[in-house]
């Protein structure tokens, strides 16, 4: 025959998953990779890293404008001709046009528009890193705020069922005294200790409703949407510390965002080093021109044609500003490593130590699983004693206790070694996201 508490606990758990919408962790994980604003936000950053990676913004392509000049002028003049005598001319109009269009191309700039080229595909693969990191993080965050709703049921639960008890323990008590085996004093205890538990409940009811408006403001949609999640917490319990460091080492997005800041700082020292080096740009267009004068040897004239050019710009003295670009540039190069480098010994220092954790709390759901059987046999025999009077309400009443603490450590235990995992995963980067 099933002990008390499986028959109660299916029954809470049926009639509660009846009543709400359940909630799977990968219906959760779908809507919050849809709807979550950071995910958004860093989706449209990594599209914009993605459009600014161009030749435009290199600097390897021309530019190409229109141009138009009308200046015009009415004056009184007088001139001075070459015999001595004098001109004079009120309200003279002059009158010049330009129009066409022209083309500025840099053809070489001491290869810095390569090193540019490369650092936009570099900063792209760093937008696309920081989507990732994001993604993770918030994904993370779903897990960790779904397991926990988890334990907070199971304790509910456990709860709930102490209620139950509680509840034939204070009808007992009343039929006891109505046919004088119990004293008054055994009913008001076996109220209060009801009364407790009902406070419990209040408490325990409250803790899970604000994890739900937690995980709806992580899912975006109306934080008062009701919903109930799994009843059970899953683990891996073979994760391999030497596996998780090497994906890590391949997969984890801080790493990797690391490395690629190391990157940018070694071609920005090659845009720095590439100001050394001269400047030759080609000029070329296509021009019309029109002038118009009331005075002069020539009062209108009009041309059109092709105009170019080449133009060298050598860098010779600059205040020794080149070197110092240069110093900088090669410190933030070395600051670039030493923080790849402490980025790696911390990278292995967390998941050292949350393996170390995920290991001892495996050990530990072991324990309280015991636990939580000796404590259940242990609540089943003193029920069986109290209902024939054979024990004191205080036994009857720290056997009850007993079993809700050790339910809760047993539900606690679950969520805290399913952290562990979480936070493992995610450092290694193979967190699901789907």
């Amino acid at each position: 025959m099933r002990n008390l508490y499986t028959t109660l606990l299916f029954v809470i758990i049926g009639f509660s998953a009846s009543a709400q919408e359940l909630l799977s962790l990968e219906d959760a994980v779908i809507i919050a990779l849809e709807n979550n604003y950071d995910i958004k936000i860093a989706k449209n950053n990594s599209i914009i890293d993605e459009t600014n990676n161009n030749l435009a913004n290199a600097g390897m392509l021309p530019s190409l404008n229109a141009n138009f000049t009308n200046n015009n002028s009415q004056l009184n003049t007088t001139q001075t001709q070459a015999d001595g005598s004098e001109r004079k001319l009120d309200n003279a109009k002059n009158m010049n046009l330009t129009y066409g269009i022209g083309l500025d191309w840099t053809i070489f700039d001491g290869l810095s528009m390569f090193a540019r080229k490369e650092q936009l595909n570099v900063l792209e693969q760093q937008g696309k890193a920081e989507l990732q990191t994001a993604i993770l993080t918030r994904i993370s965050d779903v897990y960790t705020t779904y397991f926990d709703l988890v334990q907070q049921q199971q304790v509910l639960a456990s709860i709930d069922t102490a209620i139950v008890i509680s509840n034939q323990r204070l009808t007992t008590a009343q039929n006891r005294f109505s046919i004088g085996k119990a004293s008054k004093l055994e009913v008001l205890n076996a109220q209060v200790d009801l009364n407790s538990d009902l406070s419990l409940q209040l408490r325990q009811k409250e803790l899970i409703k604000i994890s739900k408006i937690r995980l709806n403001e992580l899912l975006v949609r109306d934080i008062q949407t009701d919903f109930k999640v799994a009843n059970e917490v899953t683990f891996e319990q073979n994760l391999d510390f030497n596996e998780l460091k090497a994906t890590a080492e391949k997969q984890n997005p801080q790493l990797q965002a690391q490395i690629l800041s190391k990157k940018v700082a070694d071609l920005n020292l090659k845009q720095v080093k590439g100001n050394r080096y001269p400047t030759v740009r080609l000029t070329s267009g296509y021009n019309f021109t029109r002038s118009e004068a009331s005075l002069g040897f020539i009062t209108q004239s009009s041309g059109q044609g092709f105009v170019y050019g080449v133009t060298a710009t050598m860098p010779i003295f600059n205040g020794f500003l080149q070197n110092r670009n240069e110093k900088v540039a090669k410190y933030q190069v070395e600051n670039a490593g030493l923080l790849l480098e402490q980025q790696k010994l911390s990278l292995t220092s967390q998941l050292s130590s949350l393996f170390a954790s995920y290991q001892t709390n495996l050990e530990l759901v072991k324990v309280e699983e015991k636990n939580l059987e000796i404590a259940k046999q242990n609540l089943d025999i003193t029920l069986a004693k109290f209902k024939i009077g054979t024990i004191t309400t205080i036994e009857f009443r720290t056997a009850q206790q007993n079993f809700v603490d050790a339910s809760v450590r047993y539900s606690n235990a679950q969520y805290v070694t399913k952290l562990s995992e979480i936070n493992l995963k995610e450092l290694a980067g193979t967190l699901k996201l789907n």
